[in-house]
């Protein structure tokens, strides 16, 4: 039998070898290729978003980020009026209650990006009524948590929820400490364009992003500030927080105010007085 194979050897048996092992470091190096292609595709998202709104038109920077202070003083026990105009602003109040869902279900379940709080000193009973929506973290826990990026904070520090790649898995809505986000579970008939909601995806306040994207270098108002001081109260305060110039910054200069859980150092964009 060796005799034959150093014929086949001979004869040229050696070549037709050598092309099959080319073919599978092919096969290998074009498997490889695939693997890692797939790999950005999936990882990916989140971070192409950054970068494409940190640099894409030349509006969102780092230069600026944006926030928010809330004087609690000023916000007064039964007022709606900062929930109801954000519902009209992202169309959340065009979701309709599925007529299958009772109140109390749908209390639960409906979207809500801004929600009041009643705090209650133990001691003093004291009561202290404040608006709560996203934080906009500086570290936002539920960007960490996201496993496909859907979850991002833009350049300007605006933490978004990107409906085109969240899946709904709604590990962000586990890793929120403020319980600021919500889900959309039936189907969307109407919507905002600046706004685009559907079932399926996760959703929480974005400090009225369309707003800052279309009036960049403008004097920029969210709709329940715009709310708040139509309805007598001028509780919130919006604006960029670094800008030294700013009413936002000059009223965090001039008063004491509190994050809340300042305990988890999330530095976030949201911040309150007298509480």
């Amino acid at each position: 039998m060796s005799d034959d194979l150093n014929k086949s050897s001979a004869h040229g048996v050696d070549s037709v070898c050598v092309e099959p092992a080319l073919e599978q470091q092919q096969r290998r190096a074009f498997l490889r290729n695939t693997v890692i292609a797939a790999g950005a595709a999936v990882v990916a998202p989140g971070l192409l978003i950054t970068v494409a709104k940190a640099t894409g038109s030349g509006d969102v920077t780092s230069n600026q980020r944006w926030g928010m202070l809330i004087d609690t003083d000023k916000c007064a026990s039964g007022c709606t009026a900062c929930v109801e105009a954000c519902e009209t602003e992202n169309g959340i109040d065009l979701v309709v209650q599925p007529k299958r869902n009772p109140d109390h279900l749908w209390e639960q379940q409906r979207p809500q990006w801004i929600r009041k709080v009643k705090l209650q000193d133990q001691q003093t009973g004291v009561v202290t009524n404040l608006p709560i929506m996203c934080q906009h973290c500086e570290k936002p826990p539920c960007c960490d948590v996201c496993p496909t990026g859907a979850s991002f904070k833009r350049a300007d520090g605006i933490v978004m929820v990107d409906r085109h790649i969240c899946i709904g898995c709604r590990y962000c809505m586990m890793a929120c400490p403020y319980k600021a986000r919500s889900f959309i579970h039936q189907h969307v008939a109407e919507q905002r364009s600046h706004a685009p909601r559907g079932i399926g995806c996760v959703e929480s306040c974005n400090l009225c992003a369309h707003r800052i994207d279309r009036d960049q270098g403008g004097e920029v108002t969210t709709a329940c500030q715009d709310a708040c001081a139509a309805a007598g109260h001028h509780a919130i305060l919006f604006g960029d927080l670094k800008d030294p110039e700013s009413a936002l910054a000059k009223a965090l200069a001039e008063q004491t105010s509190r994050q809340i859980r300042a305990d988890l150092e999330l530095n976030t964009g949201v911040r309150y007085t007298n509480i």
